[in-house]
């Protein structure tokens, strides 16, 4: 069975809490690359797993291996 990723956004993605978090991943991102790390390849981590906590000292930079395996 073909996935429907229109259906998977609208009933997911597009929720006000996960919008809310997806944002708060691309400020950190873009918050690491601005203190001069190089981002290319890599991921963006929280250590408390909180994508809303963009603190310095619960960011860091991993590989996507790493940071896709965690459970």
């Amino acid at each position: 069975m073909a996935r429907n990723y229109r259906k998977e956004y609208d009933n997911y993605h597009s929720s006000p809490e996960q919008r809310e978090n997806r944002s708060s991943r691309n400020k950190a991102r873009r918050k690491l690359a601005k203190a001069g790390y190089n981002l290319k390849g890599k991921d963006v981590d929280h250590k408390d797993g909180n994508p809303k906590n963009n603190g310095r000292k619960n960011l860091r930079v991993v590989s996507k291996e790493y940071n896709r395996s965690k459970k």
